[in-house]
Order: C-alpha cells, then sequence, then structure tokens
C-alpha cells in the first residue's frame, strides 16, 4: 500500500484513526495526573499540558515562536540544500568510479566520526555567533546522511538494469542519467529524511551556543528562567516541525517516484 492510500485511510477509518491517535492521547493523559504526584513531579519541573497549551498560545500570540520557527527553519533550508548541493553529486561520483572513492574516502572517514558539536568552537572562531555557524554545524550531520545513503543507492542498482542499457546503446552520460539516478532515488530520499532528522538535532545544540535566535536559542534562553512551560513548547514545535517535514517528503517521494512499490505483509 502506498503511503498517500495509507494515510487517506487512516481519516476515512475511525477505527484506523482510533489506532493512531491512541498512544499519544495515553501518554497525554499520563502526563496531566502525573503532574497531580507534586512529591515527584514539582510543576516548576513538569508543567501540566494545560499550562504548556496555554504558554503555547501566548508565544503564537505575541509572534515570538513564528520568529524562532522561522530563524531555526531557514538554518534547516540552507543546511540541507547545501548537504543534498554537494552530497548527491559526490555519493553518485564515488558510488559509480572506485578509484575516485578510493582518493577521498580516507579523508571522509576521518571526518565522519567526529560529531558536529565538536566543530562548534571552530565555526565560532571561523565565522562567529550567527547563521553561519549554525548553518555550518548542521550542514556537516545532513552532509554525511546524503551522502552514504546515496553511495548505498548507487551500489545497490541492479546490474541487469545497467548491462540492458549497454546493449541498447547506451553511453555513459545516459547510463547515469537514465538508469543509476533513478534507480538511486529511493535511498536518496531515505538519506534527505535522514538528513532532515540529524539537522534538526544539530541545530537546536548548535543554537544554544553559537546564536541568539532559533527554537535551539529559545529553549536554553528559558531554561536561564527555569520556565519548564515554554521549554516542552520549543520541544514539543520541533516535533510537529519535524513530523510535517517528513510526511512532506513522503508525499514527494510518491509522487516523484511512482513506480516505487513497498512490500505489504498480509496474514
Amino acid at each position: 500500500m502506498k503511503n498517500n492510500e495509507k494515510f487517506k485511510g487512516i481519516f476515512q477509518n475511525p477505527a484506523r484513526l482510533v489506532r493512531y491517535s491512541l498512544l499519544p492521547v495515553i501518554l497525554i493523559i499520563l502526563w496531566y495526573y502525573s503532574t497531580g504526584i507534586k512529591e515527584f513531579f514539582p510543576p516548576a519541573l513538569l508543567p501540566d499540558p494545560v499550562k504548556v497549551l496555554m504558554s503555547m498560545g501566548n508565544m503564537i500570540f505575541t509572534g515570538e515562536l513564528f520568529r524562532h520557527i522561522y530563524a531555526s527553519m531557514l538554518r534547516i533550508f540552507y543546511a540541507i540544500l547545501v548537504a543534498c548541493f554537494f552530497g548527491i553529486p559526490l555519493g553518485l561520483f564515488m558510488g559509480i568510479y572506485h578509484k575516485f572513492e578510493e582518493l577521498i574516502d580516507g579523508v571522509l572517514t576521518i571526518i565522519r566520526p567526529i560529531p558536529p558539536l565538536a566543530w562548534i568552537p571552530l565555526a565560532i572562531l571561523w565565522f562567529g555567533i550567527g547563521n553561519m555557524s549554525v548553518v555550518f554545524i548542521t550542514c556537516l550531520s545532513a552532509f554525511f546522511a546524503v551522502l552514504l545513503n546515496t553511495i548505498g543507492g548507487v551500489r545497490a542498482v541492479d546490474r541487469v538494469l545497467v548491462r540492458a542499457a549497454e546493449s541498447l546503446g547506451a553511453d555513459q552520460k545516459i547510463l547515469i542519467w537514465r538508469v543509476i539516478l533513478p534507480a538511486s532515488l529511493p535511498s536518496i530520499f531515505t538519506g534527505f529524511r535522514i538528513a532532515i532528522g540529524v539537522s534538526w538535532m544539530s541545530i537546536v545544540a548548535a543554537e544554544l551556543v553559537a546564536a541568539s535566535s532559533g527554537l535551539g536559542y529559545m529553549i536554553s534562553f528559558y531554561r536561564e528562567f527555569m520556565r519548564t512551560d515554554l521549554i516542552i513548547v520549543g520541544m514539543i514545535t520541533i516535533g510537529i516541525i519535524g513530523l510535517i517535514m517528513d510526511w512532506i517528503t513522503r508525499r514527494l517521494e510518491d509522487w516523484l517516484l511512482p513506480w516505487r512499490v513497498g512490500i505489504t505483509v498480509r496474514k
């Protein structure tokens, strides 16, 4: 079953909608009643959902939440754009040409295990506190997610497709654009989705120390004032935005790759 049919079925089938919303509702109920046990969950450490919702509404009304969302989203956009611009072509070349991979794989293998957060001091020295530092750190996380999945997608291309294209007279350019790249697109989209997730993890940490705006900065700022309700607002906002971005990516994948069919196991 395709993803778009799956999500249509969720809203058309009340039983399925209940199954999808059951666990979140249970967690919210547990959260609400656990805040009543003040010996274990003082209000200053864990506010109830109603207070968090009211705080979110107030931040929306004043426009503060949207300012932080815009700052973080803009940095995420630039970081993923740069990561895809360099990661996809480089991944294609490394997957196709093994000598080229041997040439640069050593350097990339050394850099890849270094956590993006370890680059924060250098990023601040190079670019100062602001957008450039945060985008640089976020781009490092997204780049390797895109790169590795692109390489894996190229290596997973069915050799029968390549031989069939060569037997029909396809040259190297046509082989790359008409066979290898389309066959690698599912893995590239997987890398893109992973890049979105790791970008949010990196950008929040980077904004804690290298920015004066954004959701990560907002969380750090209100931590100083023990406003746990606003900290949770920032966390929930990141989760909602991540969910929407992932949903959009899957819809785009369904539109661009209509030939991709998933496997459904039926009892």
